[in-house]
């Protein structure tokens, strides 16, 4: 499992590289999937052509982290500490304002 210390391990790369692991799984779920749609009001060829841009990265990074389920099951799949997607989150772009709570 990965699992660096501290937010300073994840680059923007590696945080892109997980949100975008991230949105494949999502892609992989048609329920989840429509969830992520219908929350950010994107049709599908909107997330196709937007799924490179790191703001809406985040964005997957933020539906996913809404509910425990969704951060375990994308960590599970990805063999990933479940405190990954949050410390990735905060890499990207409107992540240093995002409250956790």
């Amino acid at each position: 499992m990965h699992n660096p210390k501290d937010n300073n391990k994840f680059g923007r790369q590696m945080a892109e590289t997980i949100a975008a692991q991230a949105l494949a799984w999502l892609a992989g779920d048609p329920e989840n999937l429509n969830g992520f749609l219908a929350l950010s009001g994107l049709s599908p060829g909107e997330l196709m052509a937007q799924a490179g841009d790191a703001r809406m990265l985040g964005a997957v990074l933020d539906f996913i982290l809404t509910e425990d389920r969704l951060v375990i099951g994308f960590c599970d799949s990805a063999a990933l500490a479940y405190t990954v997607p949050q410390m990735a989150r905060a890499a990207l772009p409107g992540g240093e304002i995002y409250h956790w709570t």
